[in-house]
């Protein structure tokens, strides 16, 4: 009786069961999310930062009974760069400037020069911008514009760049905490035991690491002078926004949600954030994005606290808290479910059941 010799596998059929050894699908699942955050990251950095242009920046006007005239004459420049109205009185104006109601103010004089205040801890890029504008449609007047930043950068802060750096460091440091924790002990967390316990754990690092930027950037380099506590009672906030919401994607979304925390806040929330150049020269979607994501709110919280005297800073710390709160509820509640869920799981009567 003979025996036929098995025919050996294919050249093909080795490869591909060599490929599935080296390469799970899984992993090629995690490749293949790590090219379009690349990919994104490419389009979101060059798509915001490619043609920055000034888009209603706001600016009074003080001239007397020209006001309205010149008023409607600069919200018709094409392209909208700003968002003018009249003021009654340059004190008035000034003030405004002061507190950040404006990004600067022009004053209409009886000579041929003219006097616009800016204010460069709002913000460079719409500082120059706005310098440029106004000096176009004064050139075209035949007049001369004279420039007073009211609110100028400390000597440190270069460019005005401090306060962005710190804001992306404050959240690296809280989505890489709790990504790692995600790593060490389980993506998801066992139960809303195990969530509350390392979203406490995490509370505990967003105090330390709010301290040590503000120290860094204060006593150590002199960057930002003069608003420690302020700067770490933000600090805080800012890092304990992007913990709670890594926490709560990894809990909806396993390992895949360290992914989503990097879109948000890296892919999407850096170029937005309003660093060297802010959201008033941003095109519109990132211009939308800037105060929406706690990347943005936390940069000018740190303009607003350190060059306004706070004022106008009640809404970016809303935010701020709002991500802070969300995350943490969401963390919770989704541990809860995913305990249930196991809980239950074997109750199911046409559940397979371990033998005994």
């Amino acid at each position: 009786m003979s025996h036929s010799t098995p025919t050996p596998p294919s050249f093909l059929t080795r490869l591909r069961h060599e490929l599935n050894d080296a390469v799970s699908w899984r992993t090629t699942a995690l490749v293949v999310g790590v090219l379009l955050l690349q990919m994104g990251f490419i389009v979101s950095y060059v798509g915001a930062f490619h043609a920055p242009r000034p888009h209603d920046v706001s600016l009074g006007v003080v001239a007397g009974s020209r006001s309205a005239a010149m008023v409607s004459s600069l919200n018709s420049l094409p392209g909208h760069p700003l968002d003018a109205r009249a003021l009654s009185r340059a004190s008035e104006a000034r003030r405004e400037v002061l507190d950040g109601a404006l990004s600067g103010s022009l004053v209409i004089g009886p000579a041929r020069t003219d006097q616009l205040t800016v204010a460069s801890g709002g913000g460079v890029a719409v500082a120059e911008s706005l310098t440029a504008v106004v000096a176009r449609v004064e050139s075209a007047a035949h007049r001369r514009v004279a420039v007073v930043d009211a609110v100028p950068l400390q000597r440190g802060d270069a460019r005005g760049l401090t306060g962005f750096y710190l804001v992306v460091g404050w959240l690296v440091g809280g989505y890489l905490a709790a990504s790692l924790l995600g790593v060490a002990r389980g993506s998801r967390p066992a139960n809303e035991h195990r969530a509350l316990i390392r979203l406490l754990a995490l509370a505990l690092y967003a105090g330390v690491s709010g301290l040590g930027g503000a120290i860094v950037v204060g006593p150590v380099l002199g960057a930002l002078t003069g608003h420690t506590l302020a700067l770490w009672g933000l600090g805080t906030l800012v890092v304990l926004a992007a913990a709670t919401v890594t926490v709560a994607l990894q809990t909806l979304a396993g390992v895949v949600g360290i992914g989503l925390a990097v879109a948000l806040f890296v892919v999407l929330g850096n170029p937005s954030a309003g660093g060297a150049y802010q959201s008033a020269v941003l095109p519109p979607f990132w211009r939308a994005l800037s105060g929406a994501l706690p990347n943005g709110a936390g940069v000018d919280a740190v303009r607003r606290l350190v060059y306004f005297g706070a004022r106008g800073a009640s809404g970016d710390l809303a935010v701020l808290a709002l991500y802070a709160v969300a995350g943490a509820i969401v963390s919770l509640v989704g541990a809860g479910i995913l305990t249930r869920r196991v809980t239950v799981a074997p109750a199911d009567p046409d559940a397979p059941r371990a033998p005994r």
